[in-house]
């Protein structure tokens, strides 16, 4: 008696083709639609700014006194408060840079977070330059770092 196999299924094979066909031709378009920004991934509220962060070191190059919390607050008093009245954030941190001599320098260090509408951002840059300047000249310091990002607020 002849034994009888049974046939094998070619449907699932073509299936499985056409599967992967589809997924490599539609994948690119698929991931294509998220970078176009037409579907947001959140919400959209707000208005264009420009965040600016600087960080101070408190370590003087001439060995002089470290510039003390109180010390830096009437800084921030006296010089970023009348160019940035609306609002600012200072944190506290620790840092570390390499000099102009090539030593890494630690030290305990403040990021000073300013936002301001966009429209205002070479005045706001004018005022910023100065404060700069002012630590700089003040606590002996070789710099004043500076980040700025284009940002959206809301209040």
């Amino acid at each position: 008696m002849k034994q009888l196999t049974p046939p094998r299924p070619t449907g699932g094979r073509a299936a499985l083709v056409t599967a992967a066909l589809l997924l490599a031709v539609a994948a690119p378009a698929a991931y294509a639609s998220f970078d176009d920004g037409s579907v947001p991934a959140v919400p959209r509220r707000g208005a264009p700014y420009i965040e600016t962060r600087l960080l101070f070191g408190t370590e003087r190059p001439d060995g002089g006194p470290a510039v003390s919390d109180r010390r830096f607050m009437e800084f921030v008093d006296e010089e970023v408060t009348p160019a940035f009245p609306d609002g600012l954030t200072v944190q506290s941190g620790r840092g570390q840079w390499r000099d102009a001599n090539g030593t890494i320098e630690k030290e305990r260090s403040y990021e000073l977070i300013l936002l301001y509408p966009v429209a205002e951002a070479a005045a706001s840059d004018r005022g910023i330059e100065e404060i700069r300047r002012a630590y700089e000249e003040e606590f002996g310091q070789e710099a004043v770092g500076r980040v700025d990002d284009r940002i959206t607020v809301d209040f």
